[in-house]
């Protein structure tokens, strides 16, 4: 599933005549082969290793240009650093509040929300996010 999904993003990339890099591709891969929502220094130092002339920057701007393309959402919570996602479909996300850990979590869309709050606020309604907090298994068996 993540190759498939991996391969569509390539396309994707392409077909909007952004080159690809070693480095774009090495990113594209970690995001889609980890489930863990990595910020930009996560990903920079998951890769430092394999290209050690590669900046954080690098890391920042490729992540940009997937945002730009479609291919990633960018999760951004106050004042910490944004978290990054690949899977673009509509989806939740459980958070917990020892770790951080982020864990996608699938639900029919709640579109009816967005239809009420346009209803009552007169807003034009763009889309809407929900998260859910609580402690994840790791963090309840080490209390």
């Amino acid at each position: 599933m993540a190759n498939h999904s991996l391969l569509e993003a390539i396309d994707a990339l392409k077909s909007t005549r952004v080159r690809m890099t070693p480095q774009r591709h090495a990113i594209l891969e970690f995001l889609y082969e980890t489930k863990a929502h990595p910020t930009a220094d996560e990903i920079y130092k998951a890769l430092e290793g394999r290209f050690p002339n590669m900046s954080v920057a690098t890391v920042y701007n490729n992540l940009r240009v997937f945002k730009e393309v479609g291919i990633v959402k960018e999760l951004s919570y106050g004042d910490s650093s944004s978290r990054f996602d690949c899977v673009t479909s509509n989806h939740y996300h459980v958070i917990c509040k020892n770790c951080g850990k982020i864990v996608d979590f699938h639900y029919p869309g709640l579109d009816e929300v967005e239809t009420l709050a346009e209803h009552v606020t007169g807003f034009e309604i763009e889309n809407h996010r929900m998260e859910i907090y609580g402690t994840c298994v790791t963090c309840k068996t080490a209390h």
